[in-house]
């Protein structure tokens, strides 16, 4: 592949811009990720405004009609315009994946920083606690605790983003033990930085090709998640549509087999997302990884 192969070689010569545009045209699983990720947001962007109805407006006169003029994707149990409650799903949705993944990385990063710089007690102290967590079925508790506090935006946000940080904490601590002990990081020292500089300035961004490949592949499991949740009549509270809530109406054993305009076009929207997210990160992690072999070699 001599196309990605001068790709990897140009990786240090390259702005973070020109970077990012260079792995979308030359690798292609990445670019077609992100046409398709991109195609999925402006959707969810502009969509309603190209439809005259309401998110929320109800018609009993047009109640499970499929798709026809004035209606292109048809109408729900309630009436409604599944087109644009489709779009504002999307945000919903995409939103719940972003800020989710934004609260992994912001405790994730600390902490895993923090337990592979200093080492000793601080290591196994947090450590621990990310082995307590993890060893507990991650959706039976995302269950137990949408279920005390109720569904709600914020609440699957803090749900999925406060339980789900021990894997981008060992995912940021491996990377720290990996380069900590570097000729550079002895000389950062000699040179008078203090700990958090070394931290900041030299450890983590040469730790964030495995971050950023972490991140990515989270927004995706976050968006599955809030789509499960809000299935289940926990996640997002009616009548704010999601791809999870417009999902849950095929619960009716009448509408799984004779509304499919009603929960395809959702179904299918979540399937997009999570493959175009996939191919991003998959890509992500090839380029890297190849890079991090030619670097060693």
């Amino acid at each position: 592949m001599p196309k990605q192969d001068n790709l990897r070689r140009g990786i240090a010569r390259l702005s973070p811009g020109k970077f990012l545009l260079k792995i979308i045209t030359a690798h292609k699983l990445i670019g077609l990720g992100v046409v398709m990720l991109t195609a999925a947001t402006l959707f969810s962007l502009i969509g309603p405004y190209f439809s005259p109805h309401n998110r929320d407006e109800v018609d009993v006169a047009k109640i499970q009609e499929p798709p026809r003029k004035g209606h292109v994707l048809g109408t729900d149990e309630l009436g409604r315009d599944v087109f644009v409650r489709l779009a504002y799903g999307g945000r919903v949705s995409l939103s719940v994946g972003i800020i989710s993944m934004l609260i992994q990385l912001v405790i994730g990063v600390t902490l895993g920083s923090v337990a592979g710089f200093y080492g000793g007690i601080y290591d196994n102290v947090i450590m621990r606690l990310t082995d307590v967590i993890m060893c507990f079925p991650f959706f039976v508790i995302a269950l137990a605790v949408a279920a005390l506090t109720g569904p709600s935006f914020r609440n699957v946000v803090l749900i999925i983003g406060l339980l789900r940080w021990p894997s981008m904490a060992r995912v940021v601590r491996s990377g720290v033990l990996a380069i900590k002990n570097n000729e550079y990081i002895d000389a950062a020292r000699a040179l008078g930085l203090t700990q958090p500089e070394i931290i900041f300035r030299h450890l983590l961004p040469n730790s964030m090709g495995p971050i950023i490949v972490a991140g990515t592949l989270n927004v995706a499991y976050a968006v599955l998640l809030e789509a499960s949740l809000s299935f289940l009549g926990l996640g997002i509270a009616p009548p704010q549509p999601s791809w999870g809530t417009m999902l849950s109406a095929s619960q009716s054993m009448s509408i799984l087999q004779r509304c499919g305009w009603i929960w395809i076009p959702p179904g299918t929207m979540v399937l997009l997302v999570v493959l175009s997210i996939n191919f991003i990160g998959e890509g992500l992690s090839e380029i890297l990884s190849h890079q991090g072999q030619e670097d060693a070699a």
